[in-house]
């Protein structure tokens, strides 16, 4: 029992010192090896992160974002302080790059960090330090940079570390830029363009994507547009284009030029549909199936919308989405396949 004690002991006693005297870059940080994008869309003010590593939940500690303030993306040996102080300053006044040159004369191991910040004004900035793994390196706006000094751009900063190569980085930028859409479509482009290209070469495992938008919540109250995140998966940017498509739909409100009138040969169909008790073991409708967008036929595809999760494009008039319609067409349709 003495022998056991005095290992127990002296194995504190180690630990205990360790923790007392190991550089603070050493403990409790994680090492994500990574590419990223941050970047900002001017015209409305969305600003966001997109993320892919080879390191599981890339989500909880790269991308940091802020309505009105900026984003930030810290990967390598992560300092995740970067994203809360790094906001903070900018919140306060400082460009991306002033935030970015306090970050690391700051911190005695950023030789070993890798950051990328851009502000609401669409100033960026990325820092790529000398110990981080190769290929390593960034580009902002039009401006590359290697190890060891920040670059400064406009409008986006894209950085990876541990890569397979520059083309990485050059696609996520190259298709940033010729991307037509939201912000948050040329990021997943972006960063699906990096994966393509080469990206981590140790492999995939996570994802994530991040967009701020003032209001835009899900009911209005919060800047939280999206927050996807995929935390371990062989295939993650696969997957998050997946997952986009999926919150575009349950969380984006509808597109006018996506509204059609619910005629006599949609409003049969969806009485049908309604009517299945079968389908989700409820009947949302017991009317006669006649093609009339009656009271009882709107309230009913009210509450199976509701149940179905299309919550933020019910509608209180006579059209209807069709993104919407063309989902539970073919839900629908899967459904019936399997019973026959």
């Amino acid at each position: 029992m003495r022998t056991i004690k005095c290992v127990v002991v002296l194995a504190a006693f180690t630990l205990s010192f360790w923790l007392a005297y190991a550089p603070d870059h050493l403990i409790g940080n994680p090492f994500a090896s990574t590419f990223s994008i941050v970047a900002i869309d001017p015209s409305n003010g969305d600003v966001g992160v997109a993320v892919q590593s080879k390191f599981p939940n890339v989500r909880a500690i790269v991308p940091w974002a802020e309505a009105g303030v900026g984003a930030v993306a810290t990967q390598s040996l992560v300092n995740v302080s970067y994203g809360t102080r790094g906001l903070t300053l900018m919140r306060n006044g400082a460009t991306a790059e002033e935030a970015l040159n306090i970050l690391i004369q700051t911190d005695s191991a950023r030789q070993s960090r890798q950051a990328g910040l851009i502000d609401a004004k669409g100033n960026s900035a990325s820092w790529t330090g000398t110990e981080c793994f190769d290929w390593a390196g960034g580009l902002t706006g039009e401006t590359w940079g290697g190890k060891g000094s920040v670059i400064v751009g406009n409008g986006f900063a894209a950085q990876g570390n541990i890569l397979v190569g520059k083309a990485t980085v050059e696609a996520i930028a190259n298709t940033f830029k010729s991307t037509n859409g939201s912000l948050a479509d040329r990021l997943v482009a972006a960063i699906v363009a990096g994966g393509k290209a080469g990206g981590d070469r140790r492999g995939e495992e996570s994802a994530a994507l991040l967009v701020k938008r003032s209001g835009a919540g899900y009911d209005g109250t919060t800047d939280d547009y999206i927050d996807i995140s995929i935390y371990d998966n062989p295939r993650p940017l696969v997957e998050l284009q997946r997952l986009y498509d999926l919150h575009k739909l349950y969380f984006f409100r509808s597109d006018p030029k996506n509204l059609i009138s619910i005629d006599a040969s949609i409003c049969r169909e969806l009485q049908s549909i309604l009517s299945d008790k079968a389908y989700k073991r409820q009947q949302f409708y017991s009317g006669p199936i006649n093609g009339v967008f009656d009271a009882a036929t709107h309230k009913a595809l009210n509450d199976f919308m509701g149940w179905e999760n299309y919550d933020v494009r019910i509608r209180q008039d006579d059209q209807i989405d069709t993104e919407v319609l063309n989902d539970i067409r073919k839900n629908y349709a899967a459904w019936k396949a399997t019973t026959k």
